[in-house]
């Protein structure tokens, strides 16, 4: 059952977090999916510009509406991550999303109000609800390569301006992740003196987490045991952190490394375990058994089981 974001916020804030799963693979698709439903927990599913470029728009809408008829009783919106504005007017005008992100937050503070007001008048005239993104996050994901020298945390003086101007349904904050594998340096960790106060500056309103992954050790222990070479040096979002950002408005947390991190030790330890081996299939239901273990336990450490029920 595909749901408004703005429906899903309401019910989660400052009660339970929502994981927002990137996919760009049937398997993932089918784990994530299979996984709510046994956890009766809601989620948003999430393309990327780059995921759409490289499956296709059509694949990547049609596997996600295959798996809502294969799993009836899930709760789920469709999202484009970080769509620039070719992607969101694409996204909007296909008919496929009810959820589309503009991220012109690295462009001036105008340039960004500027673009993110046009999309969302285009989206909300045909009730797709927009994520806007201000601040910047460093790190690599997908086509992303921000130096870290360019971060920038978001300005609280600046988010009530922002959000008045624009007509944005949820906001993503930069408070200290980053993209991609890397997502901390040293002990830095969340800036929760800057999220505490863009919360009082915006109460009620539903903000974003990207990165954020927690870049479990031990899956790149054992990729790097199968034949990676991973540096080890990551650091993810920890639960801590995530519990504590839920209460501060964090309603929806961004999940990508963590996907990419699983698939890459399923599949290297079964080519080093079967190197005989060449059937896709065995690795691609072990990567789907792993990949819902990996939201079940994601669904429940954000206290979302068992809320999608509320929703419908």
């Amino acid at each position: 059952m595909i749901v408004s974001t703005n429906k899903i916020f309401k019910y989660c804030y400052g009660h339970y977090g929502i994981a927002a799963v990137n996919v760009w693979h049937m398997e993932q698709v089918l784990g994530l999916f299979s996984a709510a439903q046994k956890a009766n927990a809601p989620f948003i599913v999430q393309t990327t510009p780059v995921a759409r470029s490289y499956a296709s728009p059509e694949m990547l809408l049609a596997m996600i509406s295959a798996a809502s008829k294969i799993y009836p009783n899930t709760v789920f919106a469709i999202h484009l991550d970080h769509g620039n504005r070719e992607h969101a007017l694409q996204s909007i005008e296909s008919g496929g999303y009810n959820s589309v992100m503009i991220d012109a937050s690295h462009e001036t503070f105008e340039k960004n109000i500027s673009l993110t007001k046009e999309i969302v008048e285009k989206a909300h005239s045909s009730n797709i609800t927009v994520e806007a993104e201000l601040g910047v996050l460093s790190g690599i994901e997908d086509d992303l390569n921000i130096d870290e020298k360019h971060k920038k945390f978001t300005q609280p003086s600046e988010v009530e301006e922002f959000v008045k101007q624009t007509g944005c349904d949820s906001l993503a904050i930069a408070v200290g992740t980053s993209h991609g594998a890397y997502k901390f340096s040293g002990d830095q960790g969340l800036q929760f003196d800057i999220l505490k106060e863009i919360q009082l500056r915006l109460p009620g309103f539903p903000l974003v987490l990207h990165g954020g992954s927690a870049v479990n050790m031990d899956e790149i222990e054992r990729i790097n045991s199968a034949g990676g070479q991973l540096g080890t040096d990551a650091k993810g979002v920890s639960d801590a952190e995530l519990l504590k950002a839920i209460e501060l408005g964090v309603c929806k947390i961004n999940i990508a490394t963590d996907a990419r991190l699983i698939w890459t030790r399923v599949h290297r330890e079964f080519f080093e375990l079967s190197p005989a081996q060449f059937d896709p299939i065995i690795p691609g239901k072990t990567f789907i058994n792993e990949f819902e273990k990996f939201n079940l336990e994601k669904f429940d450490l954000l206290k979302a089981c068992g809320k999608a029920s509320a929703i419908k």
